[in-house]
C-alpha cells in the first residue's frame, strides 16, 4: 500500500505523556494516530512525553494504523531534541508544527535522519507557501491547523468556514500537485457530532483525504463521511461496466444514467474501489 493509497479517514491526536491514552489507541478504529508531544504536552512534561511515548511505541501494538509523532517546534528548546531523539523510533513519519516554508522543511529533514515528514499547516506564510513545502522531496503529507489559522488571521469563521477556504483549497491544490495526503482541521466541539458531520461532509467535498480529530467520539463520523457510499461504489461498478462493454465496441466513451462516461472517470471509479478494498483490509486486521 503506497501513502497515497492508503486511507486517511480520522487521524486521532493523542497526548504523548498519557500512557493510558496511548494504550487505548491501540484498540481505537483510526486510520492514523498522531502522537503528540507538541501543544497536548505542558513545559513541565516535556522530558517525561519523551520517554513515555518512546516505551509505548517500543511496545507496538498499533497494527496497521499510520503513526505521526508530532515534535515541537524548532523554534524551542524541545525541538531539535525530539527529532533526534525519535529518529530511530518505530513509526511512519515526523510531523512538523509552524512549517512556514521549504527551509523549514529542510532545516527538519537535516535531524530527522531517514524519517519521512508531514507538515502542520497552520500559519499565514505555511499556506502561501504550500506548494514549495508540498513539493519538498522529503514531504508526505499535510495536516492543517485551523485554530492557529484563525488565531493569526484575526477572523470569524462560522459553520461554512468561509474566511478559511482560500486557506484550505490551496493546500489542497498543493497536496494534489505532489500527490501527497492533505488532512482537514480539527473540530473543537466534539459532543456537537451534527456540526462535525457537516464539517466532515464540506472536508470531503473540499478534496481532503480525512480529519484530524480531538476525541474518540469523532471517529465514527469521519470513518463513515471519508469512505466511499454504497451508492458510490455501485455507480463506480457500473461505470467501468458501461465503459469496458463501450470499448468492445470501438467507442472511446459510454453513456450510463444519462451521463457521457469516458477513461477519467474509470481512473475516478477505479480509484474509489481500491480505496474501499483497503478500508476493508484494514478493518480486517
Amino acid at each position: 500500500m503506497t501513502q497515497t493509497d492508503r486511507p486517511f479517514r480520522s487521524v486521532l491526536y493523542i497526548p504523548g505523556d498519557k500512557a493510558r491514552a496511548l494504550d487505548k489507541a491501540r484498540s481505537l478504529p483510526c486510520d492514523a494516530i498522531i502522537f503528540d508531544l507538541e501543544d497536548a504536552v505542558g513545559p513541565d512534561a516535556k522530558e517525561a512525553a519523551r520517554v513515555t511515548l518512546k516505551e509505548e511505541l517500543a511496545k507496538g501494538g498499533y497494527g496497521n494504523r499510520f503513526r505521526l509523532v508530532r515534535v515541537n517546534g524548532l523554534d524551542t528548546v524541545w525541538g531539535r531534541q525530539d527529532l533526534t531523539g525519535f529518529r530511530e523510533a518505530d513509526f511512519d513519519a515526523f510531523l512538523i508544527p509552524k512549517v512556514g516554508s521549504g527551509w523549514d522543511v529542510e532545516a527538519a529533514a537535516e535531524l530527522a535522519g531517514d524519517k519521512p515528514l508531514w507538515a502542520m499547516m497552520e500559519t499565514p506564510p505555511a499556506f502561501i507557501n504550500a506548494c514549495e513545502i508540498a513539493s519538498h522531496t522529503r514531504m508526505e503529507g499535510l495536516v492543517m491547523g485551523t485554530n492557529d489559522l484563525v488565531k493569526d488571521l484575526g477572523c470569524r469563521p462560522g459553520a461554512d468556514r468561509m474566511p478559511l477556504m482560500m486557506a484550505l483549497q490551496s493546500c489542497v491544490m498543493a497536496a494534489r500537485a505532489a500527490r501527497i495526503p492533505a488532512i482537514d482541521g480539527v473540530y473543537n466541539a466534539f459532543k456537537d457530532s451534527e456540526g462535525l458531520r457537516a464539517e466532515c461532509e464540506q472536508g470531503r467535498d473540499l478534496g481532503f483525504d480525512g480529519k484530524t480529530l480531538i476525541h474518540p467520539a469523532q471517529l465514527e463520523a469521519a470513518n463513515e463521511v471519508f469512505a466511499p457510499s454504497e451508492e458510490e461504489l455501485d455507480l463506480a461498478r457500473r461505470q467501468i461496466e458501461a465503459f469496458e462493454a463501450a470499448q468492445k465496441e470501438g467507442k472511446g466513451i459510454a453513456v450510463l444514467d444519462g451521463r457521457i462516461v469516458e477513461n477519467l472517470h474509470i481512473v475516478t471509479a477505479r480509484a474509489l474501489l481500491a480505496k474501499a478494498a483497503e478500508i476493508a483490509a484494514m478493518g480486517a486486521t
